[in-house]
């Protein structure tokens, strides 16, 4: 090894061995590896990388993407043109090291030595034209690869498709109505380089993984990508649609981004075995794109859960996507504030919004948020506001009752939960902690529930004494009822018997035979 290494004339293996010989009989072999490790430093540091970036910035005189992308190969194939003796003497090093004729650190440090200061020299500290080179390069080669890809699959469906009806658009306005540019590679289709951007694609990424810079080089722009086409594909698919699930339909599209990955991170070709690490890397990059399609995913949904749960049970398949990301992700505290705020933002203003709607989307969130968390921590936390803010109101109570009794108008969903087979009785109140029957059915509370509440309470509340428990007691509600009846046996004429006596057993199995007796004389 030495600088400026294609102007040496490579010396033979047995010229080397002699060389080492000598070094040997004086004893000087042990500063072999501290003088290649010197001269390679000296050279990367005043020839290989002024030249390797003075090769990248005629980028900035160049305006045509095809000229970027070949003038950015020709840069790597360049850099490792001057790096390979390096390579090829470290090689020579490491046989020596393992067979004992070389005092250093060692053949693995070594070689970590080497591409330490690779990516330390070259690329420590990279120019803003260079990374836009390499954005736009990846940017470009995953747009041919995931077109490449759909064309390749017989029978794709409208979701399956890995370009969206707005891409399709887009398409078509470049092309001046029907096709006359490449969706690939955005040319005129007789000037079509996408073949030969995949070539330049695997070639520069095959020179990266030789160098060992792969991830150091691409990483950024790669997951930049990455994240920019889920968000893209997720605003135009998923935005606003609650009524089906996503989760299947993005899981294939990432096993589709998940191939383009392999291309970029394992050697390409049937006979060709990819190493550990780089299956390790790819299976890190996997992980990495899941966790940020559910991490994503779900802040969307919390977003928009104030809608989701207005629109509940149609928003169903929202709810059960949003609880299968969190529990994949830390979101937990984001929903509870989100949650929080939007409910105060929308709903809890004095005059704007009439009791009786209050009161219904409550209800859909006792509905959604059990759902979403059989828990009911998050219903409780985040609702919490509109329990106080009904309590202020002077006519919940009155529309509480009337919707169990169906006299308020859209009242369906507490006059059925009225009418259902088991109800919770609030005269015995839910049982306790102790009386789960089987002990392996016991689920932990999460860390954000109230440790002074009963869990089993929490969880066996149902939409009429969450109601009730507004206000701590079922006396008003009592009252209100029996003053309702009075006032209806009173004035009307054209009630019906059956009705009230109807109403009047249903609510005794919920507040119970003693506190309805007065209801039933009235009606007897």
């Amino acid at each position: 090894a030495a600088p400026r290494a294609d102007a040496v004339v490579p010396l033979k293996d047995a010229e080397l061995r002699a060389a080492l010989e000598v070094l040997r009989c004086y004893s000087l072999h042990s500063i072999v590896e501290e003088w290649f490790i010197e001269v390679l430093q000296t050279d990367l540091q005043a020839n290989i990388a002024p030249e390797f970036w003075n090769c990248i910035g005629q980028h900035e005189n160049t305006a045509e993407e095809p000229q970027c992308s070949s003038l950015l190969l020709d840069a790597f194939c360049l850099l490792k043109c001057r790096l390979d003796p390096y390579l090829n003497s470290l090689e020579l090093l490491e046989r020596w090291t393992k067979a004992g004729l070389l005092l250093g650190t060692g053949a693995q440090m070594l070689q970590e030595k080497v591409y330490t200061m690779f990516k330390a020299i070259l690329f420590f500290s990279t120019t803003k034209s260079f990374q836009e080179m390499i954005q736009q390069f990846y940017s470009r080669t995953f747009r041919i690869y995931m077109r490449q890809r759909k064309k390749r699959e017989d029978g794709t469906n409208e979701c399956e498709s890995s370009m969206s009806e707005t891409e399709q658009e887009s398409d078509m306005e470049e092309g001046g109505g029907e096709s006359s540019l490449c969706s690939g590679c955005s040319s005129k289709r007789e000037q079509c380089w996408c073949p030969k951007a995949m070539e330049q694609f695997q070639q520069l990424n095959d020179i990266l993984r030789q160098l060992n810079l792969l991830e150091r080089v691409s990483a950024d722009a790669v997951t930049t990508i990455l994240h920019q086409m889920i968000e893209e594909r997720m605003e135009q698919r998923c935005r606003g649609e609650y009524e089906h699930s996503f989760l299947n339909e993005f899981q294939e599209w990432i096993e589709k981004v998940i191939g383009w990955l392999s291309r970029v991170f394992l050697q390409d070709g049937p006979l060709v075995r990819s190493s550990p690490e780089a299956s390790s890397t790819l299976k890190r990059w996997r992980c990495h794109v899941q966790r940020f399609f559910y991490r994503i995913y779900a802040s969307m949904r919390i977003e928009e859960l104030f809608s989701i749960i207005r629109d509940f049970p149609e928003s169903k398949p929202a709810v059960e996507d949003l609880k299968f990301c969190l529990e994949r992700t830390n979101q937990r505290q984001q929903l509870l504030s989100s949650l929080k705020s939007a409910l105060e933002l929308r709903l809890l203003h004095p005059g704007r919004v009439n009791t009786s709607d209050i009161i219904t989307l409550y209800i859909s969130a006792i509905k959604a948020l059990r759902e979403l968390d059989p828990s009911m921590v998050i219903l409780e936390v985040a609702c919490e506001p509109i329990r106080k803010y009904l309590r202020t109101r002077e006519d919940t109570v009155r529309q509480i009752v009337a919707g169990l009794t169906g006299d308020a108008e859209g009242s369906g969903d507490l006059a059925n939960e009225l009418s259902k087979a088991d109800p919770v009785t609030l005269e015995n109140g839910q049982e306790s902690d102790d009386d789960i029957s089987e002990p392996e059915d016991w689920v932990p509370d999460p860390v954000d529930a109230d440790p002074g509440k009963s869990s089993s309470k929490r969880r066996s509340s149902d939409i009429i004494s969450l109601l009730v428990s507004i206000y701590g007691s079922k006396d008003l509600f009592i009252n209100e009822y029996r003053t309702l009846l009075a006032d209806r046996l009173l004035h009307q004429f054209n009630y019906s018997a059956e009705r009230e006596i109807r109403n009047v057993e249903l609510l005794k199995l919920r507040f119970g035979e003693a506190q309805m007796h007065y209801c039933e004389v009235m009606l007897k």
